[in-house]
């Protein structure tokens, strides 16, 4: 379960950003539309434990990531949230196959190289996992990115600008490719973006 309750976030010298309060039951998903600059990132960063939270707060099965120091939410987030980032980063020294083999190490999974295969192959890039990932374009970054946020079976999917490098097929393969490996895990899968073709796929909406 997914509570947010008066949340807001204020950067230096900027106003203050308030979120709309929400909750979701385990293995809900949620699509946060809106233009940029309105607090998509802002919003994402604080379900993930990535920024500190300053009013408010964000209860992840009954944990207040409020009431968590940094290392205790680092380990939160590795245990529970896989995270795609709308600019992804990679360990550059590594092939994809050993960027995602990194990722399930650190998360203290065992490495399950069979998963990962079938990532990238239900994603189109299961020829590419022993390419370096700055040696791809954009979209085949993209998607692993999306295989690395999925690597670790996570409890909550965080996706920030999941499609905006893909075209209307491949846009259709990932969000199926979230909704059924969240829908396989029991997973709330929450995503922030300006793309309105992603609604058609989610019931639950929210306009920020």
């Amino acid at each position: 379960m997914i509570s947010v309750q008066n949340l807001t976030y204020t950067y230096p010298l900027l106003d203050s950003i308030s979120f709309p309060d929400f909750k979701l039951e385990k293995g809900e998903k949620l699509l946060l539309l809106g233009q940029s600059g309105c607090g998509k990132t802002t919003l994402l960063h604080l379900l993930g434990g990535l920024l500190k939270i300053q009013k408010g707060n964000v209860l992840i099965d009954n944990q207040s990531l409020a009431d968590m120091n940094s290392s205790q939410l680092d380990a939160f987030r590795g245990q529970n949230i896989g995270i795609i980032f709308q600019k992804p980063h990679f360990v550059k020294s590594l092939t994809v196959l050993e960027n995602l083999k990194l990722t399930q190490s650190l998360s203290g999974d065992e490495v399950d190289v069979d998963f990962i295969n079938s990532l990238l192959n239900k994603l189109n890039i299961g020829d590419k996992k022993n390419k370096y990932p700055q040696n791809l374009s954009q979209g085949e970054q993209q998607r692993v990115a999306i295989a690395r946020a999925l690597s670790t079976r996570p409890h909550i999917i965080l996706a920030d600008e999941p499609t905006s490098a893909l075209d209307d097929n491949n846009t259709k393969e990932v969000i199926d490719l979230l909704e059924q490996q969240a829908s396989e895990q029991k997973a709330n899968l929450i995503i922030v973006t300006h793309d309105n073709r992603l609604k058609e796929h989610f019931k639950n909406r929210i306009e920020l």
